[in-house]
């Protein structure tokens, strides 16, 4: 019975000094909602900047150049094999 006295009146001790250091260091409410919205426009302007970059790098690459090509013949195939036959 004692040590669950000791225990439970360690444990009281340890909430007490944990919620004395939070309030000494705890925001408010405007300056968390502020943090976190100077926190996600920077993660969107990242997120943006790596998202013009790779699409920048797919335009430029070979494959996208050779797919293009690829897809252009495929269509004028497709309006030649067409046109005749509506002729």
């Amino acid at each position: 019975m004692r040590l669950y006295l000791a225990a439970a009146v360690l444990m009281l001790a340890f909430v007490a000094y944990a919620e004395a250091q939070d309030a000494q260091q705890e925001d408010t409410v405007e300056q968390r909602f502020a943090k976190l919205g100077e926190h996600m426009s920077a993660i969107g302007q990242t997120l943006a900047e790596k998202t013009k970059s790779t699409i920048e790098q797919l335009q430029a690459s070979e494959f996208a150049a050779q797919t293009k090509s690829w897809f252009e013949g495929l269509v004028e195939k497709t309006k030649a094999r067409f046109g005749g036959q509506s002729q």
